[in-house]
């Protein structure tokens, strides 16, 4: 959540900044946020001084009292209660604008960091590098659909009798290889120095709240309505919310979390191969890396993360690409955005596998996420995280990637978690 001396003191920087996200009638809402803001200030300056003067005659009638002035006593008693009536309904008005305050500025999302290139779309995304080679594939290579059905190992119409489209079930190869994958990433991430978490995969209200899905991703959100609780569309929500409320020592920063958890999305797909097999899914599992750091070291934090799951892809040995986002194509939530995308060679397209973001203070605003500095100032943190990795679209390019006619082949650092080197 943005922060009101921000939008009061750097207002101009504020309006373009959405502008580059494309926030629609950016400098219409941002001015009638202001001018709330002038309102609620006006009100609470108004209670302070009838509260204050309020409080002067309560302690002028208990010298009136004793001096014998009865009669001014008993009137200034009459104007001390009417003035209690009047701040309490300022208070109360005060409360309502701070509500519709925190309202408006939940809608807003964060401002894109300086490095941030225009657009719109994805087609505006800055290419950063790309590596490994692009595999030549045998005559008759098929997409990873066709290869599960091949080979038995995921079965798209039971789990769609199980529930619905879009949840799978993985079974004999491949149930091993999202298993092994699981570990894998863990593995190399509790190696990397980031502590692994096991969190609850429903959330409160508070906690979408706390890391910017709600109200933002409130229609794509699966919502237990009887208990008001939401299935977690990433790792990303539990883990940091445990910091909500928090005032972290500095000698206990940087954090680095890890987690696996299943991700839920009701996001509706459109028809075709964007959305085919694996490509798309309602629940598909996940390993998040969270980092929360300084303000000054979050930027190398970031490129940090990117440079660590850029690693995970070069042991998977699949070719791929580093997009800086755009401003139109960023989250709701980020400032800035790596995305990973690994060449699928029989879909001859790239897929979008992993997400890092630094979300600079805006997450740390609405969780009241802050250290001490060494002079004793409370300052918000920085939170990033990032997916390392999503499997689902990582599985479709290790079967795509890496078939053969009599088989495919595994990344050679996946088989002692596999047990089995080709599946076949």
């Amino acid at each position: 959540m943005l922060q009101l001396t921000v939008l009061r003191e750097q207002t101009e920087h504020v309006i373009a900044g959405l502008n580059k996200k494309n926030y629609k009638n950016a400098a219409e809402e941002v001015a009638a946020l202001l001018e709330l803001d002038q309102h609620r200030r006006q009100v609470q300056s108004e209670h302070d001084e009838l509260q204050s003067k309020a409080n002067s005659l309560s302690k002028e009638i208990g010298m009136l009292m004793k001096n014998g002035e009865r009669e001014k006593a008993e009137a200034y008693k009459a104007e001390t209660s009417e003035l209690k009536l009047k701040t309490k309904a300022l208070a109360e008005q005060q409360t309502a604008l701070e509500e519709e305050i925190q309202q408006a500025l939940y809608k807003l999302p964060n401002l894109p960091h300086e490095s941030v290139p225009k657009g719109r779309t994805a087609e505006d995304n800055e290419v950063v590098l790309q590596h490994g080679e692009i595999p030549q594939l045998h005559e008759g290579a098929q997409p990873h659909w066709e290869l599960i059905q091949k080979y038995d190992i995921i079965d798209f119409e039971l789990g769609n009798k199980i529930t619905g489209a879009g949840f799978p079930v993985y079974k004999k190869q491949g149930a091993r290889l999202q298993r092994a994958l699981i570990n894998f990433f863990l593995d190399e991430a509790m190696k990397a120095g980031y502590e692994e978490i096991q969190p609850p995969i429903l959330v409160n209200e508070a906690s979408g709240f706390g890391t910017g899905q709600l109200p933002d991703k409130e229609g794509q959100m699966y919502h237990a309505t009887e208990d008001n609780y939401y299935l977690i569309p990433t790792a990303e929500v539990p883990i940091t919310n445990i910091y909500r409320d928090v005032i972290v020592p500095t000698d206990q920063l940087p954090i680095k979390n890890t987690g696996h958890t299943p991700c839920f999305r009701r996001e509706a797909g459109s028809w075709g191969a964007d959305v085919r097999g694996l490509n798309r899914l309602h629940q598909f599992d996940k390993v998040e890396i969270v980092y929360i750091t300084t303000p000054d070291k979050s930027y190398e934090a970031l490129e940090e993360m990117s440079s660590y799951i850029q690693g995970l892809l070069q042991k998977l040995e699949l070719p791929y690409r580093v997009l800086r986002l755009c401003g139109g194509d960023m989250g709701f939530t980020s400032a800035l955005t790596y995305d990973m995308e690994v060449y699928s060679t029989a879909q001859s397209r790239w897929l979008e596998v992993s997400s890092a973001s630094n979300f600079e203070t805006y997450q740390a605003n609405r969780l009241k996420l802050r250290y001490k500095t060494e002079s004793g100032k409370t300052q918000l943190l920085h939170t990033l995280n990032g997916s390392a990795l999503a499997l689902p679209r990582i599985v479709a390019a290790i079967l795509e990637n890496n078939q053969t006619p009599d088989g495919i082949n595994m990344p050679k650092v996946l088989h002692p978690y596999l047990g089995f080197d080709k599946i076949s």
